[in-house]
């Protein structure tokens, strides 16, 4: 992951320019208008006081039928982890309403008050009952005899008997990456053997999910080229 200092900014959303993943958290909260949002297959709208947080990894898309206007934290933080699943709270559109003032008057603390929003976002912290360890070779074996299956993160979580939440943490904590790009990097290591057995790969595409060749292949240079 990226440590470039968090930033703060004012976006307007029109057109999709196409879905994207990033290598670090993002934070929206509505502030005009309406914006159609998609994460890795999942829609929802964000209107005026709804927000949303964007894990590292996962791949989204955005369109507005007109502009849409959102106050959006590009964040390093790794404690946005527990805000996924947990709805925004209400009280946090005054704050976003004020920093997005701050953001578009340039004013020079409106950089410093990022750090405001996890603190207003994320639940408190309670005791927790010890977690259930999840078999991380019982669940590789699982998604490897799955290749060719279009597996989501709901389909893990129910494996490691977790809800998709409570998962996608164990993923971010255990396994340093989202859910998806786990997924994505045991495909990639199995196409990589099957490839060294000699073959075709065409064939090796099928067995690990990908629609074509040229997927497989385009997958691969962005995992070398990370």
């Amino acid at each position: 992951m990226s440590h470039r200092a968090d930033a703060l900014s004012v976006r307007r959303y029109g057109a999709s320019h196409g879905s994207h993943t990033h290598e670090h958290f993002q934070i929206l909260l509505g502030l005009d208008g309406v914006l159609e949002l998609e994460v890795n297959g999942r829609g929802r709208r964000i209107s005026a006081g709804d927000g949303a947080v964007i894990a590292p990894g996962d791949r989204h898309d955005f369109v507005a039928a007109s502009i849409a206007r959102c106050l959006v934290l590009d964040s390093n933080d790794a404690r946005w982890q527990y805000a996924l699943g947990h709805p925004e709270p209400r009280a946090l559109a005054p704050l976003a309403r004020y920093l997005a003032t701050a953001c578009d008057s340039a004013l020079p603390r409106a950089r410093l008050l990022g750090p405001d929003l996890l603190e207003a976002w994320t639940p408190p912290l309670v005791p927790q009952r010890p977690r259930r360890a999840i078999d991380w070779s019982a669940l590789t074996a699982w998604v490897q005899a799955r290749g060719h299956e279009p597996l989501q993160v709901d389909d893990l979580a129910a494996c490691a008997h977790l809800s998709a939440a409570q998962f996608t943490t164990r993923c971010r904590e255990e396994r340093g990456m989202s859910p998806m790009a786990w997924v994505r990097e045991l495909r990639l290591a199995e196409a990589r053997r099957l490839r060294g057995q000699g073959l075709p790969v065409a064939q090796v595409a099928r067995r690990t999910g990908y629609r074509s060749p040229s997927a497989l292949t385009a997958a691969q240079r962005r995992l070398a080229g990370r």
